[in-house]
């Protein structure tokens, strides 16, 4: 029996792990420049933490979650994003104590099951960064600079962010009252799943991404028609803001983000390169979910991006990703001294933070210096007997094949004058 990946996993074996490292080395680096802090958040959570989060008719809690029952009994789901996992620890340790804004981030698997497609699978990876206590636009402004300067960072060009005003709880219902009426006479016309949510939430109606639905319901009503007077001034603070801080972007009227918790501010970052394939990150504010998960009222704003996403967009554009560091050196060796030799200079090598890989089994010279050739390395260090007897090393230019003879009391110095050129 031959045993293979679940459908829609995938193993990210090298050279291409080093791509992913490259983003998230770029990723800790602005986060680090902004103030945000690493939290590390388990993989599985409690079911009602999602539903009660992202909204019982959200796709992602209707069609796409793993849950499953655990021995105790109790409806466990592996997490489908990073928010509300965050804002469970946020309540839980009370970090809500300390000074505002607190800056969060974090990186790690996300799980839904859809049917899998290039760059889109079960198992998928995202960065996201949650920025908590403060209501200001400001700091809507700064978390969308932010994620701007981590893709552009990571190497991505020709971005668009797209951004509007979803409004509050105070001027949400007379803007649901108004897509209702326009979309009243065309229900039947709907998929199912939005005839069914016309009712419950009709917002979830302005996501779906049938073709059909899309293409009824143009020239629904713009929910920034419909901003009370201070979600409005709160839009037009965060679009002086985006200005100020050269953020490439246009106003979509009509954007809905797949989540039921946000508030005001929403945002989504495009490719404008054709063929892309769209969304690569997005978020906004959710200034409520603290208080509905059971904390104290706390403004917040958060972001999230998939790194499956990014890379398909690099490899697009063509971006010259750096490769995994090689090994510099090779320590070749023949015969039982020179074993013990190699054995001992190798770690000398390594504790002066020169990268190794050392012969293992007993092979002829020629076999391991077409190893060397094989790993990368730079140099290669030949023990022989001559070089036992003599208490020297062979120091051989794996670029050049030019060799000369080296004390072996003198090899890490001379390295080290090789490496630094």
């Amino acid at each position: 029996m031959k045993y293979k990946t679940l459908k829609g996993l995938q193993d990210i074996l090298p050279p291409e792990v080093s791509i992913w490292q490259h983003i998230e080395a770029k990723a800790r680096n602005i986060f680090r420049a902004y103030g945000y802090q690493e939290i590390r958040l388990p993989i599985l959570e409690s079911t009602n933490i999602f539903v009660r989060s992202i909204g019982e008719t959200s796709d992602i809690v209707e069609k796409e979650m793993y849950t499953f029952q655990d021995k105790g009994g109790r409806s466990v789901t592996l997490r489908p994003e990073g928010t509300a996992s965050f804002v469970r620890a946020y309540v839980e340790h009370h970090l809500y104590n300390n000074p505002a804004p607190q800056k969060y981030y974090y990186m790690g698997p996300m799980f839904r099951y859809e049917r899998p497609q290039a760059y889109r699978y079960r198992q998928f990876y995202q960065i996201g960064a949650e920025a908590m206590g403060v209501e200001d636009p400001k700091l809507d402004a700064e978390i969308i600079s932010m994620l701007t300067k981590i893709l552009s960072g990571i190497g991505l060009a020709g971005l668009n962010f797209e951004i509007t005003s979803i409004g509050c709880k105070k001027c949400r219902p007379a803007y649901r009252d108004a897509l209702k009426n326009f979309l009243r006479e065309k229900l039947n016309s709907f998929c199912s799943d939005c005839q069914r949510r016309f009712d419950v939430n009709p917002l979830r109606i302005l996501d779906c991404k049938v073709p059909d639905c899309v293409s009824i319901r143009q020239g629904s009503p713009p929910v920034i028609d419909y901003l009370c007077a201070e979600c409005k001034e709160h839009f037009e603070s965060l679009k002086h803001h985006v200005i100020l801080l050269k953020v490439p972007h246009t106003i979509n009227p009509n954007l809905v983000r797949g989540l039921d918790y946000y508030t005001r501010t929403v945002f989504e970052v495009q490719p404008l390169i054709e063929g892309s394939q769209s969304t690569i990150g997005g978020g906004g504010r959710y200034d409520h979910l603290i208080e509905e998960i059971g904390g104290k009222p706390t403004p917040a704003i958060g972001f999230s991006t998939g790194i499956e996403r990014i890379i398909l967009n690099l490899k697009r554009q063509k971006v010259d990703i750096p490769s995994l560091p090689k090994p510099l050196v090779y320590v070749a060796e023949m015969g039982a001294e020179a074993k013990n030799i190699a054995v001992k200079l190798s770690q000398t090598l390594r504790d002066k933070g020169i990268g190794v890989v050392e012969t293992i089994s007993s092979r002829s010279l020629r076999a391991q210096l077409r190893q060397a050739n094989s790993v990368g390395a730079r140099f290669a260090v030949i023990i022989g007997e001559d070089e036992v007897k003599n208490s020297t090393v062979t120091l051989r230019d794996m670029t050049s094949a030019a060799q000369e003879t080296v004390a072996l009391s003198d090899i890490v110095e001379v390295l080290k004058r090789h490496l630094n050129k």
